[in-house]
């Protein structure tokens, strides 16, 4: 199947996508839900590093904590990468993918349990924010689709990040 690349998306050229939104907005929507697929695994996998590395008083609590986290975070990337591609594109799936395309800086060594939160928080709203620039995009477009995941989206990691800023003293 040839493929091309448009704005760090890579389409499928076989069969048109007609959906009712307009090549052009379409890219611009899978451009950002790509972003925010980045951001959210890279979320996923330091919540997961965290999970398996906290240490200290608040071991049990942040342990489970974190494994809930990251379980419905997995389960989301799957629901964001399905829709990059119903609106006719690849999904990124590499880790040099993710890290081109993510707003959030890993941590290279592990943190103590505060930093921990605090790295986490810090991560949940800049998905936040990810989500926002593309929820404009869907609205701009007319993609209710898109529009209705970023809102759930939103809603779970602002509640997440109220969570965590809670447990910062």
């Amino acid at each position: 199947m040839p493929k091309s690349v448009k704005s760090n998306v890579v389409t499928q050229d076989s069969v048109a996508v007609n959906i009712g939104i307009p090549e052009e907005k379409r890219t611009k929507v899978a451009t950002e839900l790509s972003k925010v697929l980045a951001d959210s695994y890279t979320l996923y996998l330091m919540t997961h590093n965290f999970h398996w590395n906290v240490t200290g008083p608040m071991f049990n609590t942040l342990h489970n904590m974190f494994m809930d986290q990251y379980t419905e975070l997995w389960q989301a990337l799957d629901t964001v990468a399905e829709r990059i591609r119903a609106l006719g594109f690849f999904a990124p799936g590499t880790y040099a993918e993710f890290a081109k395309l993510s707003s959030i800086k890993e941590p290279t060594e592990v943190p103590n349990a505060e930093e921990m939160i605090r790295l986490l928080l810090e991560a949940n709203e800049a998905v936040a924010r990810t989500l926002r620039t593309a929820g404009e995009h869907a609205e701009e477009a007319n993609d209710q689709p898109t529009a209705d995941i970023v809102t759930q989206r939103l809603d779970i990691h602002e509640k997440t990040a109220w969570m965590l800023r809670a447990l910062m003293s």
